[in-house]
């Protein structure tokens, strides 16, 4: 299935600082990043909580970034402030090309995000050569693949290991060096135990994002954890949504005790 992702920002770094700025920046281990593979980062505050969710790729000796449109004016400007004196020039490329979500599909140069998902970069131009699908496969393609998203609604709501990024080192690379928010999510990483996960979820009610998840059994003051991401998909409602481990087998439903139930789906 080839989708166009209409909803993504797409930056371009050049200079010959650029990998050396973004690996000061993210979360992962950009020198690990090959030409064919995007690289799931998280770009923290410095609470560590992820303003967003960057899908990073290396196009020869440059770099490219894709994450949700809405957070352009904000991450474009944030990131330009820590370039300083750095060779590093940000460049907003989201008009001069398209981003095409591949869902089972291979594709020259493509970059791969696992191993049912890619991503392909064109010319508009080049866009009617493709037989497109609606943008609602790739949605439940990402909350079946555990791929989560931030978005204006949900920026500086989540650590990384709410997200799950920690896991495997997914999203979050331990070894490389400092990032802002290092302290907070290696202290949580070597001392403590993250009480918040990222779970998948169905409905036959509409979700929204941030829709809080609530739990009779929970002893927390706040809610039990809240909708990170969701599509319609057929008759049912599917999303991905931050909850208490404590309560994964509990009963959860959407914004108060009396909401809709939420079903776990037991893939993660």
């Amino acid at each position: 299935m080839v989708i166009h992702l209409k909803n993504r920002a797409l930056l371009k770094l050049i200079g010959l600082d650029s990998e050396a700025f973004l690996q000061a920046q993210l979360s992962n281990d950009i020198s690990k990043l090959n030409n064919s593979t995007v690289q799931l980062n998280a770009y923290c505050q410095h609470q560590g909580k992820i303003l967003a969710l960057f899908w990073v790729m290396r196009s020869g000796d440059d770099f490219l970034i894709s994450f949700p449109l809405d957070l352009m004016d904000s991450i474009k400007a944030r990131l330009q402030m820590f370039v300083l004196m750095s060779d590093v020039t940000i460049i907003d490329i989201t008009k001069e090309y398209q981003q095409i979500g591949l869902i089972d599909e291979s594709k020259k140069d493509s970059f791969t995000i696992n191993k049912h998902l890619s991503l392909l970069i064109i010319e508009p131009k080049n866009l009617s050569k493709f037989d497109l699908t609606s943008q609602e496969y790739w949605d439940k393609a990402c909350i079946d693949s555990f791929l989560p998203e931030v978005n204006i609604i949900s920026t500086e709501t989540y650590i990384p290991q709410m997200l799950n990024l920690d896991i495997n080192e997914f999203g979050v690379n331990f070894s490389k060096g400092c990032f802002p928010g290092q302290e907070v999510v290696a202290r949580l990483h070597y001392l403590g135990k993250a009480k918040r996960r990222l779970f998948a979820f169905k409905s036959s009610s509409p979700l929204s994002i941030g829709d809080t998840l609530h739990c009779a059994e929970s002893k927390s003051v706040k809610a039990s954890g809240s909708v990170v991401s969701q599509v319609k998909f057929g008759a049912d409602f599917y999303c991905l949504a931050t909850l208490e481990v404590a309560n994964k087998d509990n009963k959860i439903t959407i914004n108060n005790e009396q909401g809709p139930t939420l079903i776990r789906i037991n893939n993660e």
